[in-house]
């Protein structure tokens, strides 16, 4: 894969700055095609002109001409897996906050705070975020559950898994830093007790969070063989609209299958609908879209 020259020839400087050409359909179906392979996600025709601008991005960034030629790069290239994963970290929304969804955090409270304290002296609380993103949703249930170990007297038994299928933003997430900007909305006693000033005016979660969250990276079409299983919550908003419904589907079951039985499923509003996830009962909410898990017979 070849790179831009630290000091390019005015030829290279002209192509640099040149608009590529419109993406063609074929080349808009190869680039939908393989995107929904590897990562399940779809691109809808409207989305065209995103994907060019990330593409190109890209490709000037390696002094890549064609989408073609970059095409064959990500697919055949001898650092296609890097590749691949850079650009998976382009075209993938990031954009989140903490407390992104008052309503559902409420909800996972509730759930906990009407659990017998029995449960959380005996086993640790298990909880993992879906397509985590930067770490602000895993962060939050940890404080979450903070709060209510608190509430309920207990030790801060817990812990809380974060995955994401790019890797870059995982890294992000392991970080710790995050700009002011995404605690809008959160109360300032919360600030105060789970965040610290840090460098060029970011701030960092405190030790007692960090230390109780672990990140993965995760291709959710990979379920089968992720790790987690016996969760007793698990957080997956604004992912699953990126899918075919078929696949929403299975996704929801493949989650269900590693939810502790009472165990506690959280997707986002219209995510899924006029569908009943097997093994699973509605939490009865006007604003949260969730189940939970039934206990059989045996359990």
């Amino acid at each position: 894969m070849s790179e831009l020259h630290n000091n390019p020839s005015p030829a290279e400087s002209t192509w640099f700055l040149r608009r590529l050409p419109d993406m063609d359909e074929a080349q808009f179906s190869q680039w939908q095609a393989l995107l929904e392979d590897r990562t399940g996600m779809t691109l809808p025709a409207e989305r065209r002109s995103f994907l060019e601008t990330n593409l190109a991005i890209r490709m000037r960034e390696i002094g890549c001409s064609s989408y073609q030629a970059y095409y064959e790069t990500i697919v055949f290239g001898p650092d296609a897996i890097r590749e691949w994963s850079t650009l998976v970290d382009r075209v993938t929304v990031q954009e989140t906050r903490f407390f992104r969804d008052p309503d559902a955090f409420r909800l996972v409270a509730d759930y906990i705070l009407t659990r017998p304290r029995e449960q959380f002296r005996k086993h640790a609380l298990e909880a993992w975020s879906v397509g985590c993103s930067t770490g602000e949703e895993p962060y939050t249930l940890a404080m979450v559950l903070n709060e209510c170990m608190n509430q309920l007297a207990l030790q801060p038994l817990y812990g809380v898994t974060g995955s994401d299928i790019s890797s870059p933003v995982i890294e992000k997430a392991r970080a710790g830093q995050f700009n002011a900007r995404k605690l809008q909305g959160m109360e300032e006693n919360m600030k105060t007790r789970y965040f610290r000033p840090a460098e060029r005016n970011t701030v960092e979660i405190v030790d007692s969070i960090r230390e109780r969250v672990c990140f993965t990276r995760l291709n959710v079409l990979d379920l089968d063989k992720a790790p987690m299983h016996g969760m007793n919550i698990i957080f997956c908003q604004n992912l699953l609209i990126y899918f075919r419904r078929w696949r929403r589907r299975d996704i929801v079951r493949r989650l269900a299958e590693r939810l502790a039985p009472g165990g506690l499923l959280v997707l986002g509003q219209g995510e899924l609908t006029d569908w009943q996830p097997p093994g699973l009962q509605r939490v009865p909410s006007e604003h949260v879209l969730a189940w939970i898990k039934r206990q059989t017979d045996e359990e």
